[in-house]
């Protein structure tokens, strides 16, 4: 057994986990966690699966990747980007010969000028076919045909046009005058006042504190204390009360009976929950969803502590 074995196990083991556990928890196969801790790594199917293993196996148990990886750089294989041989490009520039490369620098050039020509002739056709549909046609500010008239009839049009603007100033001021008059005449509802009833305070779900992997909860102005945990994958779950009586140990599994488990801890003072895959369980409070302190990328597993404050209290 290699050092980095002994570590793993150790830690593994002051956390009252089994490889069943483990395996539970990382969806890692029990035969490559023995491998691991034995330091045999030869059933596994190449070195990046190694790491990616050793890695998930220290975050189940809080510890650190990359010291992991430092410390016992001499016992963990090589990364895959370590085994891959330099890939010459000398080769691939030598097989273009001379007379492609000159087309491929004047291809651009012959592009941009199809591409011009183009553009020219939608303009020309654009300009040609819609220049004489305007030529003959004024148009006044109101969008109506400009009337030509001979300069003998010069005044009586411009009386005309002032007559027209005199009538639909009438007109605007007489349909003011009109909605005014409704106005007016209509008579404003009352509005019945009403006692305003208020409303029942809202339970509270806060963050007490957190430190690491644990994290405490207070819950305020809440008549009853229902806990559910859902998996939304496959994730084991820890429920206890606050002096440590257990009331469900065992792996979630989306899509199975065991996807949820609810329990009603009101006469509880506390209840302290254990998630072993955080990425994939979600915790409710009163079916208030629980937002983790910790967020779950950071912290595969949790320990969560809700503290129940009942109303009256």
């Amino acid at each position: 057994m290699t050092e980095l074995g002994n570590r793993l196990k150790e830690a593994r083991l002051a956390k009252d986990l089994s490889l069943d556990d483990l395996q539970s928890m990382t969806k890692i196969q029990k035969r490559y966690l023995i491998g691991i801790e034995e330091g045999n790594y030869s059933s596994m199917p190449g070195n990046f699966y190694v790491r990616a293993f050793i890695k998930q196996y220290a975050e189940a148990l809080g510890l650190n990747p990359e010291e992991i990886f430092e410390t016992y750089k001499n016992e963990i294989p090589p990364s895959i980007n370590d085994e891959m041989p330099q890939l010459s490009r000398v080769k691939t520039h030598k097989n273009i010969s001379p007379g492609n490369s000159k087309i491929f620098d004047f291809l651009p050039k012959i592009l941009i000028a199809v591409f011009v020509i183009g553009v020219a002739g939608l303009f020309y056709y654009f300009i040609s076919t819609n220049a004489g549909d305007d030529t003959n046609e004024a148009v006044s500010q109101d969008n109506e045909p400009v009337k030509l008239v001979k300069s003998d009839n010069l005044e009586k049009a411009q009386a005309d046009e002032k007559e027209k603007a005199a009538d639909k100033e009438k007109a605007k001021d007489k349909k003011q005058e009109k909605s005014k008059d409704e106005t007016q005449i209509e008579e404003t509802p009352k509005e019945e006042t009403q006692t305003p009833v208020p409303e029942a305070p809202k339970q509270e779900l806060t963050v007490v504190q957190t430190s690491g992997r644990n994290s405490t909860f207070s819950l305020a102005n809440a008549d009853k204390f229902v806990v559910k945990v859902v998996s939304r994958g496959e994730s084991w779950v820890s429920i206890k009360n606050g002096i440590g009586k257990s009331f469900f140990q065992g792996t979630l599994k989306a899509g199975t009976e065991t996807e949820s488990q609810t329990y009603d801890l009101t006469p509880e003072a506390a209840a302290v929950i254990t998630v072993g895959r955080t990425l994939d369980a979600d915790i409710y409070v009163n079916d208030q969803k629980l937002e983790y302190a910790v967020p779950p990328a950071e912290k595969v597993r949790q320990d969560i502590t809700i503290q129940f404050v009942p109303k009256n209290q």
